[in-house]
């Protein structure tokens, strides 16, 4: 009797409303795909201000960072953070316009039936070349066009990464016309300011 009651609470905290053992709690808080492409996009957010750091950025434009070290501070930071904001703003839109989370959350619910089916959905006819004929092709048809737009949603990622780089280095080159013209303008300005001085400096 004694035995019978110190079990009594280890089971009941083991079995389920139907008497039965429910998932264990690591199966349970396993990410859906969902949430691990979220954390790849995370990653690769990461990845890139890492190959683009500030250092970088400043050895590229060394002259400039010489004249405006606080300048190219500031235009650095507002690069990477719109360029972050862009990428995430794009990848919204494609999970969005392709509707991905549905379809995540499909591929996790195949996945889980999966593990509670009792026999498997296909078996093998005996025949190798058969087999693998019927279950590869389908699958690589299915993910064909996949494949293809993620191909091109990445192309042109690219393409706009390579916009975006282009511009922060054309607004580089504006300002450091902008500063030639100003040290042109200052230069002028202090050469007539010598010449005057001259002027009233001659001897009478």
């Amino acid at each position: 009797m004694a035995a019978a009651g110190g079990e009594g609470p280890a089971q009941a905290e083991g079995e389920g409303a139907t008497g039965g053992f429910t998932s264990l709690p690591a199966q349970e808080e396993e990410p859906g795909r969902g949430q691990l492409f979220d954390t790849v996009v995370d990653a690769f957010l990461e990845k890139l201000v890492a190959a683009g750091s500030y250092q970088r950025f400043a050895n590229c434009y060394h002259r400039f960072y010489k004249l405006q070290p606080e300048m190219t501070r500031s235009i650095y930071d507002q690069f990477i953070s719109q360029l972050q904001t862009s990428i995430q703003e794009e990848i919204r839109e494609i999970k969005k316009e392709g509707n991905l989370e549905d379809l995540f959350a499909s591929m996790d619910r195949i996945v889980e039936e999966a593990k509670n089916r009792e026999q498997p959905a296909w078996r093998p006819s005996g025949i190798p070349e058969e087999d693998l004929h019927s279950a590869m092709v389908p699958y690589l048809l299915k993910h064909q066009t996949y494949l293809r737009r993620a191909l091109k949603e990445k192309e042109e990622e690219n393409r706009k990464l390579a916009e975006a780089v282009l511009a922060g280095r054309e607004r580089i080159s504006e300002m450091q016309q902008q500063i030639q013209n100003r040290k042109q303008t200052w230069q002028a300005i202090s050469k007539e300011q010598r010449e005057l001085i001259l002027t009233f400096q001659e001897p009478e």
